[in-house]
């Protein structure tokens, strides 16, 4: 079996409305879907690239499959260790550019063996529970985003601060009051040292689950110091893309969180979980803002690896969704038994 045609296509998305977090707000999803084929069998995959996170864009990601098509054809689908092995080398950064191959490939893998992605990985559970995202607003729009979730089933809230330290105390107050529902935060590296401290002391009456990147990606000795001060255990995000980093965090903060779009991927995600599991860190599967695409082949990887959380809702706010896959339901990602990652178009 070898690979014979590599094609992809840019998409646009609208969002219902605007996203806001502490390192900017986004109105629509661009992303690329891409497809691998051999003769027997099709593969999709998506690259959702973030200049801010990832440091990609879509013209580095088209420049990037471009040369990684000339990779992958005539290769056998299969030996992804091989593939992404020889994409890594091709090229530094672009990692949601690699993860689309990774995706694409894994898809065939599990259509060639008739079994779904996360049974390939070792998993047996079809769902995860996931948090659904509250972004930063004022009071007004917080409590009404928060009230439609609950409606629409959430029983973990992952909200958004960063920006306005005592307006963010006020709001984690404020929607404590009107649900018992999980709650954890994220600041996406918006405060200062000082600042996290001040918000994590005010909020730990609140039964927090986790504070995710509340400091600056790079500032490794204030995130120690900030997880001696506080009883809220600290989540890595944006310091954390390889396994590289993931040894770099031992000892550092409770847990990480691997997103296949930085990571480039499952395989290489495969190895931050196995750091993090042997140095006792908690693992959090999350996503960027993504199609069904994306956020399947994360759900497969969270459900594999036997991942302690799941922030995967990234195709929420889309106001169409061009692929189906992952469904969520009462709290809920729940993926249905088709081989491989189970997308339909």
């Amino acid at each position: 079996m070898k690979i014979k045609d590599v094609r992809w296509e840019i998409k646009e998305i609208p969002l219902r409305k605007p996203f806001k977090i502490a390192l900017g707000t986004t109105k629509f999803y661009r992303g690329i879907t891409l497809k691998i084929c051999t003769s027997e069998l099709c593969g999709l995959g998506e690259a959702a690239p973030s200049p801010k996170i990832t440091g990609d864009s879509i013209g580095s990601s088209i420049s990037a499959l471009k040369k990684f098509r000339e990779i992958l054809m005539g290769e056998n689908p299969l030996e992804v260790g091989k593939i992404m092995k020889e994409i890594n080398q091709s090229m530094v950064f672009n990692s949601s550019a690699k993860a689309a191959v990774d995706f694409a490939l894994y898809d065939i893998i599990g259509k060639y063996a008739n079994l779904p992605v996360k049974n390939i990985l070792g998993g047996e559970k079809d769902k995860i529970e996931t948090s659904l995202t509250v972004s930063i607003g004022d009071i007004n729009e917080t409590l009404k985003s928060v009230e439609n979730l609950l409606d629409a089933g959430a029983r973990v809230l992952k909200v958004k601060i960063g920006l306005n330290p005592e307006g963010d105390i006020t709001r984690i107050r404020e929607i404590r009051k009107i649900t018992d529902a999980k709650i954890r935060v994220d600041a996406n590296q918006g405060y200062s040292l000082k600042q996290a401290m001040r918000v994590l002391r005010a909020i730990e009456r609140y039964e927090i689950q986790f504070v995710e990147q509340p400091l600056p990606a790079n500032g490794l000795e204030e995130l120690k110091l900030l997880r001696m001060v506080t009883e809220i255990p600290i989540m890595a995000d944006e310091s954390v893309h390889s396994a590289e980093d993931a040894l770099r965090l031992i000892g550092t903060v409770d847990a990480i969180n691997i997103k296949l779009m930085k990571s480039g991927g499952i395989h290489e995600a495969i190895k931050l979980a196995s750091i993090a599991k042997a140095a006792k860190m908690k693992i959090m599967v999350g996503c960027m803002i993504e199609t069904k695409i994306g956020i399947s082949a994360g759900t497969h990887f969270a459900l594999g690896i036997g991942a302690d959380y799941a922030d995967l809702d990234g195709y929420w706010d889309l106001i169409e969704q061009p692929y189906e896959g992952v469904k969520f339901e009462k709290g809920y990602n729940k993926l249905s038994p088709k081989p491989g990652l189970g997308i339909t178009i």
